[in-house]
């Protein structure tokens, strides 16, 4: 197989690290702002439940998860998971994802002094108006640094679906691999993993530069 071939293949094999990486960020930084809001609940019952869950998804491999989002529909229902397997990909890493920014959230939020809200109140902000106009600006900024390590962390991790022989780069390289017994898919593969990485830090490094007015 020519270079450009294996290029040109790991290039289309990309082309899903990227949707995957993408549709997991959609879905998890807004879920894990739910996630946040559940884990402070003044309703014990509810707050319980979502420390339970934050527990799980950070105790257990994310791979195990995948496995069990994937395969659990079947063995407990006998559903056909025939074309199920992106859903699985997506609800496996946006849950998992979730449940690392939420924590990320709440530290951020709870760094906030009082004399934050206390402002706002006396400037007429009810809860609502506080937490949107006053807090969530500057959390934004605080937590801007650790949320860009669990974005770089899940570029890596989208290598974890080849488990369930989803065609992405990684298992296009392995494939290659294989069939051709060379190591250079694996060596490309991370020259674009590495690529792709210094790109997203770039970018968030650029938002980063944008909020130093908070200070």
């Amino acid at each position: 197989m020519s270079f450009e071939v294996m290029l040109r293949q790991l290039g289309a094999g990309f082309g899903q690290t990227f949707l995957i990486f993408i549709l997991t960020l959609v879905f998890s930084l807004p879920l894990g702002m739910v996630v946040y809001f559940g884990r402070v609940s003044k309703f014990k019952p509810v707050s319980w439940l979502v420390k339970v869950y934050i527990s799980i998804m950070r105790g257990t491999p994310l791979m195990l998860q995948l496995l069990v989002w994937y395969f659990g529909p079947y063995y407990l229902w006998g559903m056909n998971i025939g074309g199920y397997k992106l859903t699985a990909i997506l609800l496996g890493c946006s849950l998992n994802y979730a449940a690392y920014f939420a924590e990320i959230y709440r530290s951020g939020i709870e760094s906030m002094p009082n004399g934050q809200y206390e402002a706002a109140q006396v400037l007429g902000y009810n809860k609502a108006q506080t937490f949107i106009r006053i807090i969530l600006p500057q959390v934004v900024k605080i937590v801007l640094p650790s949320v860009t390590n669990e974005v770089i962390t899940l570029v890596k991790d989208t290598s974890l679906v080849y488990s369930l022989s989803y065609i992405e780069m990684f298992a296009v390289a392995k494939q290659i691999a294989a069939a051709q017994t060379t190591v250079m898919p694996f060596f490309i593969a991370g020259v674009f993993y590495y690529i792709f990485n210094y790109a997203v830090a770039g970018v968030m490094e650029l938002l980063e530069k944008k909020l130093n007015y908070y200070r």
